[in-house]
């Protein structure tokens, strides 16, 4: 049975009369989320098929999976962008933006942006390995392609769910502010995860694995939590990647999996996950307290809640870092007793011991205090993002 609601005042007249027909979520949307779902379980099952078996097929399950997430994409896009520019009755008739003759939501434009590099990126990939021999980076030039790509598909769906949500009142408004963090929660795993090869336990100890943090995960802790308006939205977004994450760590050792190319220096059995996730939950829910109590002054919150986001991080993770390395993590929870096929047993990480990033004390210490410095910028330029994405209807 439909609802009528009450409008906002500040909603363009050419959606009004569709708001008060339907309280229902669009099509288009569940489209989306399945697009970024589709990638977030190909994204982390691939890298586990690259350190289990290695890559012998362009055409595995986890890659079809990937450029499933282009294919909804593209599609999802296409429709909205064509129906708005070419139909009488568009579905988005006054809430799009004009773009080289064509009509569509913001978010639409830039989905179907990441479609074309997704799939352009597809023959690259084939053709590199083809061409260079089989990597076991992630960031090789056909995969930057791919995850910027990924960017924006996530950024597009982002954006997308985000005008239908300002539009929106009430029930539906709280149902696409939960779909709005749940994406959110993933932009933040992607834009983490690209640094994922510097990130692991034998590099928590050094000050560039602060760094990296300080500057990739406030920007869209504070801004996914300040646009959707939720007290706890920071939180919800770094637990619900940090679930994941749990999830398919716990998940995929339960497949068999074995080694098709060498060398091959760890026995593998079955499929190697992705290493237990960053406790980036701890510092998230110090920003959420700190923005719930701190309202004002935008540059003065940002001196505070940089540093404090360091700061947890640094009191949560360092020490968590030294259990890591530990016998008493070597279980099905933690997963430290994982190694992919390719690791020396020499190595750093084999041997649970703390690799030294920084030539020396005082190295540590500039990149320590860069973290810091720059854990500012990051969280001014998400309340920036943050507050742009508020008033975003288009």
């Amino acid at each position: 049975m439909n609802q009528t609601v009450p409008l906002p005042l500040d909603m363009p007249r050419g959606i009004a009369q569709e708001a008060l027909v339907s309280q229902r979520i669009p099509w288009y949307i569940w489209c989306y989320v399945a697009a970024v779902s589709s990638a977030a379980i190909g994204g982390p099952w691939d890298i586990s098929w690259h350190m289990s078996i290695g890559r012998d097929t362009f055409w595995s399950p986890p890659h079809i999976f990937i450029y499933l997430c282009g294919v909804l994409g593209g599609l999802g896009s296409a429709y909205l962008i064509l129906a708005n520019t070419f139909s009488t009755n568009a579905p988005l008739a006054g809430a799009t933006v004009r773009m080289w003759g064509f009509r569509g939501p913001l978010g639409a434009f830039l989905a179907a942006w990441g479609a074309v590099a997704m799939l352009t990126s597809a023959p690259y990939d084939d053709w590199w390995h083809n061409a260079y021999g089989l990597d076991t980076k992630i960031l090789s030039p056909p995969h930057v392609v791919l995850l910027f790509g990924l960017l924006g598909i996530r950024f597009g769906a982002l954006l997308l769910v985000l005008g239908e949500m300002n539009r929106a009142t009430g029930a539906l408004r709280k149902k696409l502010t939960i779909i709005f963090l749940l994406i959110g929660a993933l932009v933040l795993g992607l834009s983490v995860g690209t640094f994922q090869e510097m990130l692991f336990r034998n590099f928590m100890h050094s000050a560039r694995f602060y760094l990296i943090l300080a500057v990739t995960a406030p920007i869209v802790l504070i801004a996914i939590r300040d646009a959707s308006g939720h007290r706890w939205g920071a939180t919800i977004c770094s637990g619900t990647m940090f679930g994941y994450v749990v999830a398919m760590l716990w998940i995929l050792p339960l497949f068999k999996a074995e080694p098709k190319l060498g060398p091959v220096y760890q026995e593998v059995t079955h499929f190697i996950p992705l290493p237990f996730p960053v406790l980036l939950v701890a510092p998230a829910i110090a920003l959420d307290l700190l923005r719930n109590w701190w309202r004002k002054g935008d540059w003065r919150f940002s001196l505070a809640a940089g540093p404090l986001f360091v700061a947890v991080l640094l009191a949560a993770q360092w020490p968590f870092a030294d259990f890591l390395m530990s016998p008493p993590s070597q279980n099905w929870v933690f997963g430290t007793h994982y190694f992919p096929y390719f690791v020396p047993p020499a190595s750093d990480l084999a041997r649970n011991v703390f690799t030294e990033v920084e030539t020396s004390r005082g190295q540590f210490f500039l990149y320590l205090a860069l973290a810091f410095a720059l854990s500012v910028l990051s969280v001014r330029g998400g309340i920036g993002w943050g507050r742009w994405m508020r008033r975003l209807r288009r």
